[in-house]
């Protein structure tokens, strides 16, 4: 094997290689092969495989699921100045007419409330007249109020206590079917001139099987000393919740009255210790149960409303119209809207896009009756 040569030109010895690297003559050697710098990339073994994880168990999710969590509440708009001055030119153009304007007075208060209360955007109205309701109360005056009023007539003038007895229990009778009347006669008014998005709310019960609910009721609630009253008024109020509509969609009750009942016999224990402060504490967890129980297109209310707070917001009231003189109820009702809102939501996928428009007929005369007794079962 060669080492090195001689260049034949220059006398350099150097390696061997094809021409001399000091004068370029040629040397007639083995070319020597390029050296490259470049190093082969160097492969690393495959790491072993692992054993296979044990597969995870899919979790089967509804397509509502994500819609589930979702959280809806009514906001309130109104404030107690604009109301207050409604009100004062209500009392005014009142007096002025002799008690005529009460009712277009009454119209617009509801105007005023609904027209502030908006829902996913969008605001109530109400679409009711004071026409509607004049004309109802003379109907109401005339089929129901006469004839209380000759009962009583008859009470005092004619001799004998048969007489006085007989015409004591019609006039109850009368009454018990009145207030029930009045009730379904006021909800389906009120509710028949609401409307969300222009689509009407309605109430469908028979007034027949809410009086036979209302005077059995008042029967078993009297007999049993007032223990049978929350089982009564769960069944109450299902009756007026579950055969109300926006359009045609339905709510719905699910309610016991069972539920209540250790409630409402620890706020009779509790009544004389507490002062009957404890009965706030009762309210609250029945009108927490009656909204949880209450559902509509898919979705479920539910409320958060504690004894305390209902406690502290009839107190600010009671104070409020106290020191104002009465002059300060359209605060109390602001009051009393925002704070029924705020412990008011509507959770889970609320399904709205079926909803079509079913309006139906309703007399304004329960509506008037309902005011004539104290039972109306709104605000306005």
């Amino acid at each position: 094997m060669t080492f090195g040569m001689k260049c034949p030109k220059c006398g350099l010895m150097q390696l061997a290689g094809p021409s001399c690297k000091s004068c370029g003559a040629p040397l007639g050697g083995p070319a020597r092969p390029p050296t490259s710098t470049a190093r082969a990339p160097v492969t690393s073994p495959a790491p072993p495989p692992r054993p296979s994880a044990r597969p995870r168990a899919e979790t089967t999710r509804s397509p509502l699921e994500g819609e589930a969590a979702q959280s809806r509440r009514l906001t309130f708009h109104g404030a107690g100045g604009s109301l207050f001055g409604i009100h004062v030119v209500n009392m005014f153009l009142t007096v002025i007419t002799l008690g005529i304007y009460y009712f277009w007075g009454k119209v617009r208060v509801r105007r005023y409330l609904l027209s502030q209360t908006e829902f996913e955007g969008d605001r109530f109205a109400y679409h009711g007249t004071g026409k509607e309701l004049l004309i109802g109360f003379l109907k109401a005056m005339l089929v129901f109020g006469v004839p209380l009023i000759l009962l009583g007539i008859i009470q005092e003038l004619l001799p004998g206590p048969a007489i006085k007895l007989l015409a004591g229990v019609l006039t109850y009778a009368i009454v018990m079917v009145l207030i029930p009347s009045a009730m379904v006669g006021a909800r389906r008014y009120r509710l028949s001139r609401s409307s969300w998005r222009e689509i009407r709310f309605s109430f469908r019960g028979r007034t027949l099987d809410f009086i036979k609910l209302f005077v059995v009721g008042s029967l078993l609630t009297g007999i049993t000393l007032g223990l049978y009253y929350p089982i009564f008024e769960t069944r109450r109020y299902g009756f007026l919740v579950s055969h109300s509509y926006v359009g045609n969609e339905k709510f719905h009750f699910d309610g016991n009255g069972r539920d209540l009942f250790g409630s409402f016999l620890l706020a009779i224990v509790l009544f004389f210790p507490t002062l009957g402060l404890y009965l706030f504490w009762f309210l609250a967890r029945k009108q927490r149960y009656f909204w949880e129980h209450t559902s509509f297109a898919g979705s479920r209310f539910r409320s958060t409303v504690t004894g305390g707070r209902l406690l502290l917001l009839t107190l600010g009231n009671l104070l409020l119209l106290m020191v104002t003189l009465g002059l300060g109820w359209p605060w109390v009702m602001i009051r009393n809207v925002r704070f029924a809102f705020k412990y008011l939501t509507l959770e889970g996928a609320l399904g709205l896009a079926g909803i079509q428009q079913e309006a139906q007929a309703a007399s304004a005369t329960g509506d008037a009756l309902a005011g004539f007794l104290d039972v109306g079962l709104d605000l306005g």
